[in-house]
């Protein structure tokens, strides 16, 4: 099944996650700094797979349908760490994980298929800053419990992680993706009523 490097290295990153995830919600500021690297060893792995299949022409339809959840997995993992450390509101991280998830998983099915799914410049961007919010949090709650980054920055890190700042940080990030969500229905929406089209042939 994982026969190839990319698949495996895909793979890799689907089981970091759930080790990133317990190794960030443990009480302990050693096991959560190990956990950014755990991070960064899973992100590196969402470059090389990629790449590696592409100069080596071992792309598979496994790999199409598995890198871009492997990828959402590792990111979800990051989001509900950081509710699971009160540090964002369960509502945004269920909207964001939810959407992500769903959208990955019609992208995975159409390429499966063959069609081409259109993704906007908004989603692009949403991507982007998603991604930004994720790691300005992720290295403010590793670091601020590093000795030497404490004593150079001193509570620095604690007012950068300042409750309304995060609230609002994530709200526009929540928002953003919600919106983008409804616009991916929106100009996807032949696929999916073709696809629900075809689901109901089969069940009829």
């Amino acid at each position: 099944m994982f026969s190839t490097l990319p698949n495996t290295l895909t793979f890799i990153r689907l089981v970091l996650s759930p080790v990133f995830f317990f190794m960030i919600i443990a009480e302990s500021a050693v096991t959560r700094q190990l956990s950014l690297a755990v991070f960064f060893i899973a992100a590196i792995t969402d470059w090389y797979d990629g790449e590696i299949a592409r100069r080596s022409g071992t792309e598979s339809n496994l790999g199409k349908f598995l890198d871009p959840l492997a990828d959402k997995f590792l990111t979800s993992a990051a989001f509900l760490a950081f509710a699971v450390l009160g540090m964002v509101p369960w509502w945004m991280v269920i909207v964001i994980v939810l959407r992500d998830m769903l959208v990955t998983a019609l992208r995975s099915l159409a390429e499966n298929r063959g069609e081409h799914i259109v993704t906007s410049k908004t989603a692009q961007w949403k991507t982007f800053i998603q991604m930004i919010a994720l790691y300005y949090l992720l290295l403010l709650v590793v670091l601020k419990d590093v000795g030497w980054i404490r004593a150079a920055l001193g509570t620095l890190p604690e007012t950068l992680l300042d409750p309304p700042l995060v609230y609002g940080l994530m709200l526009g990030v929540t928002v953003l993706t919600l919106f983008t969500g409804v616009q991916y229905i929106v100009d996807n929406r032949i696929f999916i009523l073709r696809l629900c089209g075809a689901k109901r042939q089969v069940a009829g």
